[in-house]
């Protein structure tokens, strides 16, 4: 098997996959204890598939919910030993994923005001669980990939997730830096940082590796040069990219991932310090 497989023929069972994680999410989202980066609404690769936070339950003990990538269902399972199950392949909407999620967690005495705009939808759902299973083996790779990485950086790093909103798979590296940037008429200050991450892709753009560092300062990096088939990108975001096709079926692929990642820490880190 390549570590690397081509992600032919995935868009529609990707698509429904990133629906029913925002399915999910909602759920940590309203009742999780909150993180202030937003780490309590994401994903981990785990052996069976995509899991959330635990969530306390009203009357005692821990709920968990998950994508289980290798049964095909989404799972919702207390520590008290309930468990409750939905088939992935059933062809259901987003909005009645959505629906049979919120009524289960009820069930476990979990109520309140959902952001069901993350998941209604009433478009038919496909669902192959070959595609499925072939994407998991990568995350599962992509997962040890980036932790062999996020291992040699010296400094804070949140953990390697998997964001229901845009359905990538990242972490970041913090130098320990503040920052002040102003969004939406505001000023804020957030910590400088550089992510690497996996996006898998969407109906218009195919998948792809970046590593953006924030803030990013132009002037000092543009003109680097990256590893091979790595690139700068300045068009809507600000970082870089490193297209999946690059590493498919390539036996020196995880080395080269390393490596691009590397690479871009060493450009970036001085400007973040």
């Amino acid at each position: 098997m390549s570590l690397f497989p081509p992600l032919d023929s995935f868009e529609p069972t990707r698509q429904t996959l990133h629906l029913y994680s925002q399915a999910v999410g909602v759920v940590p989202r309203a009742h999780g204890t909150a993180h202030p980066r937003w780490w309590h609404i994401s994903l981990k690769v785990t052996p069976n598939g995509l899991a959330t936070d635990n969530v306390s339950l009203p009357g005692g003990g821990i709920l968990a919910l998950r994508l289980d990538l290798r049964q095909h269902q989404i799972v919702l399972e207390t520590s008290q030993g309930d468990v409750r199950s939905f088939s992935m392949a059933a062809g259901l909407t987003g909005t009645e994923m959505g629906d049979v999620v919120i009524t289960a967690v009820a069930e476990f005495g979990l109520t309140g005001d959902y952001a069901r705009a993350k998941f209604e939808s009433d478009e038919p759902r496909d669902y192959d669980p070959d595609q499925a299973r072939r994407y998991f083996d990568l995350l599962v790779e992509l997962d040890r990939i980036f932790k062999t990485h996020k291992a040699t950086l010296i400094g804070q790093t949140g953990p390697v997730q998997v964001w229901p909103h845009g359905f990538d798979l990242a972490f970041e590296w913090f130098s320990g830096r503040t920052v002040t940037h102003q969004e939406h008429g505001k000023t804020q200050e957030y910590p400088a940082q550089l992510n690497l991450g996996f996006y898998p892709g969407n109906a218009d753009t195919p998948p792809y590796f970046y590593s953006n560092p924030f803030p990013f300062v132009a002037d000092q990096l543009l003109d680097k040069p990256l590893p091979a088939g790595a690139r700068w990108h300045a068009n809507g975001w600000q970082g870089t990219l490193l297209p999946y096709a690059a590493l498919v079926n390539d036996a020196n692929a995880e080395k080269n991932l390393l490596e691009y990642a590397q690479a871009v820490f060493e450009l970036a880190a001085p400007t973040l310090l």
